[in-house]
């Protein structure tokens, strides 16, 4: 595999990177930095102590906590500073989405004011728009909100049945229909609306002002979790709408939701660390003061496996989602003289819809397991809604439906990374084929490669190697009628997640020891890591062989999975406790 130091999205598949070519959280500046810092003070002062009113969803209390947060800036970090917002890079958007993350319900209600809620606007808008609206939304005098779901349209958004016409006199689109499932609605400002103009096949998109005429809303919706977050149904009853409020043009409106879920799925990936962190917080807390036989439960080993893995998870998502991010950024700086910046977000957002989807499902997964092994670790007490551990379960949950279900995101890796190696993008298919031939000459171990970092990526090598012969195998037997194979595809789409996931942790290890800074406890993470990514994609690849191959060839396949699967005995039970005892020494999460 050939090394270069920019990637397309997906490609690193078939790509292998230096770590000192990605960006790592380690790396934050000073004014990103100071930026985090702002976003824990408000937390701290204004949303932590209230966590009850805002469930409540008391009279008002949620609307003013986003004007307290335009006030310090912090609705505006990712609109121009000629809108009035103050014009950073998507990593430190990034780095505010993190500890905002933290914020159960208010956290739902950030994010989707400051992502799904203006950025329609800043990415598709004319000038007039733009400058009408997001002023506004940056300061917090106005909220957002996003109306793409409707009763019978979930994932396949496009066959919402809201539709709009075009008045007599030309002046205005008349809106009939239904949106559920609607963030912020309760009292936001301003909405971006999907509906089809007349019998188009296609989505359009509008921006509905809340006075508009036309509009009624049913009461707050009685959720499972984030309930503070206000969610309601929006009935369009011959709603005008000016024709200057249709967002980019008419049939676009389909392309704008991909993009706006492209971003909301890396941004999700952000959120969910903010959360994870803070679990763990209340695990290692709760854990250090509970006694049970006259000792710590912290100082039991099957405490310190569960504490061990809640970091392990989070450290590893962490490192995907800077990743990502830093490329995106990259991707903005590449094409500053031929595109406007907007242009370019967009784009990069397409560019890396995989990683993208792979940050949804890795990430919120991955929180979900902190919060239910926080449960157990409190217990008993874990079950009462006296204890903030309980919140943070119920409020997990709704991260593997929200911005595409999980279903989904997985079957939009492994479409989107085949169709590109169909379009020869980059060489997929002929390294698969490649690797395929050369199954029956294989021998021996492939763990053997000598020094630390060489040993771990020889073994991501090989994890890569496994999904691109599947990828190669499941086209070539099941040609077009390959998406109807949903199970293989998540076995694959779940071992190329694992790669990317595995090899950002291994670049970040990598990159953190060359800034001379002390890696043990990091590779104790990494030696975890991949030793159980051995054993995960060992078993994804064999169930997806024994779904379509037989005799000779399932046999073949399996030894071949065998091989690349192969890596070095790690003394996980040691490693573990080390890093719980570093967690339960300083009591916080402190990777």
């Amino acid at each position: 595999m050939e090394t270069k130091k920019y990637v397309k999205g997906g490609e690193f598949m078939v790509t292998d990177l230096d770590a000192s070519e990605i960006f790592i959280p380690e790396e934050f500046d000073e004014e990103q930095k100071m930026i985090a810092e702002t976003c824990r003070d408000f937390l701290d002062t204004e949303v932590m102590p209230n966590l009850d009113r805002i469930d409540i969803q008391e009279e008002g209390f949620v609307r003013s906590l986003l004007d307290k947060a335009g006030e310090l800036g912090l609705l505006g970090i990712s609109i121009p500073e000629e809108l009035d917002g103050f014009g950073q890079s998507f990593v430190t958007s990034m780095l505010a989405s993190e500890v905002m993350g933290s914020a159960y319900s208010f956290a739902v209600t950030y994010s989707c004011h400051t992502g799904i809620g203006s950025m329609p606007i800043l990415y598709f808008g004319n000038d007039e728009q733009k400058q009408k609206y997001l002023p506004k939304l940056a300061s917090g005098e106005w909220a957002g909100a996003y109306c793409l779901t409707e009763p019978g349209a979930g994932s396949d958004a496009n066959s919402g049945k809201t539709r709009a016409t075009l008045s007599e006199d030309g002046k205005h689109y008349i809106l009939n229909g239904q949106k559920m499932w609607i963030t912020n609605t309760g009292f936001a400002d301003v909405f971006t609306v999907f509906a089809k103009i007349d019998n188009d096949r296609v989505l359009s998109a509008f921006i509905i002002e809340r006075d508009f005429p036309g509009l009624k809303f049913n009461p707050e919706e009685k959720k499972m979790g984030i309930k503070g977050s206000s969610t309601r149904q929006i009935f369009f009853e011959d709603c005008k709408v000016p024709v200057e409020n249709l967002l980019w043009g008419r049939g676009k409106g389909f392309r704008i939701a991909l993009d706006i879920l492209h971003m909301g799925r890396i941004k999700l990936g952000g959120n969910v660390i903010g959360a994870a962190k803070m679990a763990i917080d209340q695990s290692v807390n709760y854990a250090n003061e509970r006694k049970q036989f006259g000792q710590l439960i912290s100082s039991f080993g099957a405490i310190k496996y569960k504490l061990a893995e809640q970091v392990i998870r989070t450290f590893t998502n962490e490192s995907a989602v800077y990743r990502a991010s830093r490329n995106v950024d990259e991707y903005i700086e590449m094409h500053a003289d031929t595109l406007s910046k907007e242009e370019a977000i967009v784009k990069a957002f397409e560019e890396y819809a995989i990683e993208a989807a792979i940050l949804k499902v890795y990430g919120s997964e991955a929180l979900d397991y902190v919060v239910d092994e926080g449960v157990q670790i409190h217990g008993g007490m874990g079950y009462s809604s006296e204890m903030p551990i309980e919140r943070g379960y119920r409020d997990s949950r709704i991260n593997r439906i929200f911005e595409g279900t999980n279903e989904i995101n997985r079957l939009v890796t492994i479409d989107t990374l085949n169709k590109r190696g169909a379009k020869k993008d980059y060489d997929l298919y002929l390294q698969g084929e490649s690797i395929i031939n050369g199954l029956e000459s294989l021998n021996g171990c492939s763990c053997c490669e000598e020094g630390y970092y060489e040993n771990k990526k020889a073994a991501v090598k090989n994890f890569k190697k496994v999904g691109l012969m599947l990828m190669k195998a499941v086209s070539e037997k099941f040609g077009r009628q390959m998406m109807n194979e949903q199970e293989i595809l998540d076995n694959i789409s779940n071992i190329i997640m694992k790669v990317y996931v595995a090899e950002s942790a291994l670049l970040r290890v990598q990159k953190k020891e060359g800034m001379g800074q002390d890696v043990a406890l990091y590779k104790d993470m990494l030696d975890v890591f991949i030793y159980d990514t051995a054993a995960y994609v060992r078993k994804e690849a064999k169930d997806a062989i024994n779904s379509f191959t037989e005799g000779e060839q399932q046999k073949l396949f399996a030894n071949g999975i065998s091989h690349f699967t192969c890596v070095k005995p790690v003394n996980v039970k040691d490693a573990r406790r080390r890093i719980a005892d570093k967690l339960i020494e300083e009591n916080k999460y402190c990777f």
